[in-house]
């Protein structure tokens, strides 16, 4: 990702909130541009998406009374372009003083301007007050790797770091809650949960563990750490199946879900993890 890509974000300057509706605040960065670095070239015909879950989205209903409620995003991976984080933000905000007819008013503009944004149809659920209770918590299944007494001294992202046993044929599903890279831009810290879901040569626990945590002075966007991890398990490891699902912590009201499998039919937990 060149810094002239993102000169013109909104991302680490000081910005005015808006309050009336207005969808030129989106901000698109070409996923292509980050994926030129993949260590798969070229990228693999995955099967994904980046879940969003807005939990700060307000209108104003045809009285002038305030409207809540909770919206989830989902940005097919096949999509042209991503949504910078803190656009986004602003363009939510933009509906806090707009008046809307309802919910559906609401979520069929969203649809229409991300949709475009991204180069490909964005799909958008909104939860009303009433939905609020059946929100739950529930963490990424999977054996948790974080008990494992490793040594760790690279904090830069490493694929040599892994290690497979091809003598070995597994299907496993891991999980770790020490996944940390970093904002490209403002170099502000982004935590997250990561599950993998693979078969094939043995991956070792321990080499994997510490792959992940080479992350943690990494500069790179959430979906494109996901895409990453993706390409060096499939280069280094050779799995026959692979699925990589990160959960981020939310941070101006938003969190990103980023996935990616080999496996068309794989279906990603959508409860909230305790962090978020």
């Amino acid at each position: 990702m060149s810094d002239s890509t993102l000169l013109h974000a909104p991302l680490g300057k000081e910005t005015r909130y808006p309050e009336h509706y207005d969808p030129s605040l989106l901000f698109p960065i070409a996923r292509d541009a980050g994926r030129a670095q993949l260590s798969l070239q070229p990228h693999p015909a995955w099967h994904g998406a980046d879940i969003w879950n807005a939990y700060e989205l307000s209108w104003l209903d045809p009285k002038g009374k305030p409207q809540v409620a909770l919206a989830r995003f989902c940005f097919p991976a096949s999509s042209t372009h991503i949504i910078e984080s803190k656009s986004f933000k602003l363009y939510l905000n933009s509906f806090n003083q707009t008046t809307l007819p309802d919910g559906d008013a609401v979520l069929a503009r969203m649809q229409q301007d991300l949709s475009a944004a991204a180069g490909a149809p964005v799909s958008v659920t909104l939860f009303a007050p009433a939905d609020f209770a059946a929100q739950t918590l529930g963490e990424l299944e999977g054996t948790l790797l974080d008990t494992l007494d490793i040594e760790v001294s690279s904090y830069v992202p490493d694929a040599g770091l892994l290690h497979a046993d091809a003598t070995q044929s597994r299907h496993e599903t891991l999980r770790t809650n020490l996944l940390k890279s970093n904002c490209p831009v403002t170099g502000q810290p982004d935590w997250g949960s990561l599950q993998i879901e693979y078969t094939g040569a043995a991956i070792d626990h321990a080499s994997l563990l510490r792959y992940i945590v080479s992350y943690r002075g990494h500069n790179g966007f959430h979906e494109q750490c996901a895409e990453q991890i993706f390409c060096d398990i499939m280069r280094t490891c050779a799995p026959e199946a692979l699925t990589v699902y990160a959960r981020y912590t939310r941070r101006g009201g938003l969190d990103i879900n980023p996935w990616r499998s080999t496996q068309p039919d794989f279906i990603p937990a959508d409860a909230r993890n305790a962090r978020q």
